[in-house]
């Protein structure tokens, strides 16, 4: 909002400036135009149509005579006249009854000077604030079009801590390390050490990088600028390069600093990457940040932290030591880190006593800092809108949904029909949720739709997993298959309603056979490279790392394991079709079922 101020008030002084200059304009006009013309005329012809009574107007002032008068014809005429010694003129104008006759101010020389040059200063005024200056301007960003556009933060206008990060301790103690040696290098120095040129953040989006790299600024009382990578990029080859340039010097001038450069890859791809050859302006950008960071010149007090989510397409040579000495990981928070972010975002929101943040906590596995920020937000924005005084559980279990699935779609109205085969589609899955191990409990079934989804099984996991075996993996396909089973079974048809579960569970098969190793038939080979996302100016060149017959073979492996999990699930649903029906029925009339009312069904089936 405050930048919306600004633009908006600096149009309106520049409307009233031109309003300001339309208005003097209109008054030199005025001034300059001058009155009609005069003709000069002898004192004596002056006195004779006087004396005529055809004088109707006199303006006298010492040096000049000037007034109108009535011609032959009756027209009004505008004369002057050069005065002379007549002490009666007053009295002959009143004599000759002269209708309107008055003194006027003397103009010296002097005061002619004064109004001509005010008129002369006037006018070069408006001439250097709407050209010259607009010139000036101009110039001065044609001139600058190499110079940085990064950021600087000074003390004052530092923010943000290490107390409004959390979930990420150990990054925050190597971010910590670099902030103490920059308060106090000699302590490090005195044993030989050097500082850390470089850092590089990486991490899923949303997880924190720039956030920390702000929070550095308002820890370390030094310098801190900040500049996106894709600002040092243009279409002017060199200019990307000079900016890089001008960046460093500003922080040599200002060291010891911190430099953040959000963003990396944008400027530090693989060089000769691209397809026909790099792009030079690109590459320039990169080899200069290259040599700032270990070139002849020694950065000392210089510390540049860049953040990515893409390391994997960063080139070699900004990875090794020397230049980026510290690369962090920051990853997905756990659950003690989880509830610590929800209670930092926690702190502008007015909480209610049952808004228990350790149960968000445990149902928010796999999100992000941005996505826990989101949650609390949505909360607050939900219980404003029901006009509550404070954010209550339910509140945060409805935004954990909505971040999750998206908002319910109200609107969207459902067939009895179409209602029926969401509840026994949704219902597949809450069966074979409940009846194979090795599965996350199901917190929520709902048929009321939200975002693209008509319905949904909400899974939440009772503790973070950092490895999953084979058999979790077979059954989470099982249950990614039991709402088309359910279809099958209850209506003898399928519907496009499966096409999401089919794309999850095809691509958890293929990972099964070509990265886990978990296929009888091809054994343990890896034949996709792990953590690494395509890059087409690598990749596209290198083909595939196994030959075509092996390409069936992976076909034909993954398919195998998609029918046997559809299997599994077809035979638990056939077998325990009163608690498919009896679920689904539930779901028909209140849309909306928990965790518990699930395990009430299931008791109540066994008994």
């Amino acid at each position: 909002m405050s930048g919306c101020s600004r633009v908006e008030n600096k149009n309106l002084k520049q409307l009233v400036m031109w309003a300001l200059a339309f208005v003097l304009l209109i008054a030199l006009f005025q001034n300059l135009k001058g009155p009609p013309a005069e003709t000069e005329i002898p004192y004596s012809t002056f006195k004779s149509k006087l004396r005529e009574g055809r004088v109707t107007q006199v303006k006298v002032r010492p040096d000049l005579i000037r007034g109108e008068y009535k011609d032959d014809a009756g027209a009004a005429q505008r004369f002057r006249t050069l005065p002379m010694p007549d002490l009666k003129l007053v009295e002959d104008l009143e004599t000759y009854r002269v209708q309107n006759f008055q003194g006027e101010a003397d103009r010296s020389w002097v005061t002619g000077l004064i109004v001509n040059i005010g008129w002369i200063l006037l006018f070069f005024g408006l001439w250097w604030l709407f050209v010259i200056r607009q010139v000036q301007v101009g110039g001065k960003q044609a001139l600058s079009f190499g110079r940085s556009k990064a950021r600087r933060i000074d003390d004052k206008k530092k923010e943000t801590t290490f107390s409004d990060v959390a979930g990420c301790d150990e990054s925050k103690e190597e971010l910590q390390e670099i902030i103490e040696f920059l308060k106090s290098p000699d302590k490090f120095e005195k044993l030989g050490g050097k500082m850390p040129r470089g850092v590089l953040l990486f991490g899923a989006p949303g997880t924190g990088k720039t956030l920390l790299a702000r929070a550095v600024a308002g820890e370390a009382g030094v310098p801190f600028f900040s500049a996106s990578a894709s600002e040092f990029v243009e279409m002017f080859v060199g200019v990307g390069a000079s900016r890089v340039r001008d960046l460093f010097d500003q922080a040599k001038k200002a060291a010891p600093a911190v430099i953040f450069i959000d963003e990396l890859d944008a400027v530090g791809r693989h060089r000769f990457a691209g397809i026909g050859g790099g792009h030079d302006e690109r590459e320039q950008t990169l080899n200069q940040l290259l040599i700032e960071l270990d070139g002849f010149e020694q950065n000392q007090g210089i510390v540049l932290i860049a953040a990515t989510n893409r390391p994997d397409v960063i080139d070699p040579a900004l990875l090794r030591p020397g230049r980026f000495d510290r690369q962090v990981h920051i990853p997905l928070p756990h659950l003690k880190g989880r509830e610590e972010i929800l209670k930092v975002h926690a702190r502008k929101v007015t909480m209610g006593k049952d808004a228990d943040l350790s149960v968000i906590a445990r149902r928010t596995p796999g999100f992000s800092g941005a996505d826990l920020a989101n949650v609390i937000n949505e909360a607050a924005l939900l219980a404003a809108r029901k006009s509550k005084e404070f954010v209550e559980i339910s509140d945060l279990e409805e935004s954990i949904e909505r971040v999750v699935a998206g908002p319910q779609r109200k609107s969207r109205l459902m067939s009895d029909a179409e209602k029926k085969i969401v509840a026994y589609h949704e219902s597949g899955h809450a069966v074979v949720a409940k009846l194979l191990p090795n599965t996350d409990p199901v917190h929520k079934v709902s048929i009321v739709s939200r975002g693209h989804a008509l319905g949904y099984t909400l899974q939440l996991p009772k503790e973070d997993k950092h490895l999953t075996s084979r058999s979790e993996i077979l059954n989470r396909l099982a249950v990614l298959l039991g709402g088309r089973c359910a279809e099958e079974i209850i209506f003898s048809d399928v519907t496009t309603g499966a096409a999401d579960d089919l794309a999850k569970a095809s691509g958890f098969a293929l990972k099964m056979v070509t990265e886990f190793g978990m296929s009888e038939k091809i054994g343990p080979l890896s034949l996709k490279e792990p953590d690494r996302e395509i890059f087409l100016g690598r990749d596209i060149s290198q083909g595939t790392a196994y030959s075509e017959s092996t390409a069936e073979l992976i076909d034909s492996e993954v398919k195998r394991i998609v029918l046997e999990a559809q299997a599994k699930a077809r035979d638990l649903l056939v077998s325990h079709r009163n608690i498919l029906d009896t679920l689904a029925a539930r779901l028909i009339d209140r849309e909306i079922l928990s965790g518990e009312d699930l395990d009430v069904i299931f008791q109540g089936a066994a008994a």
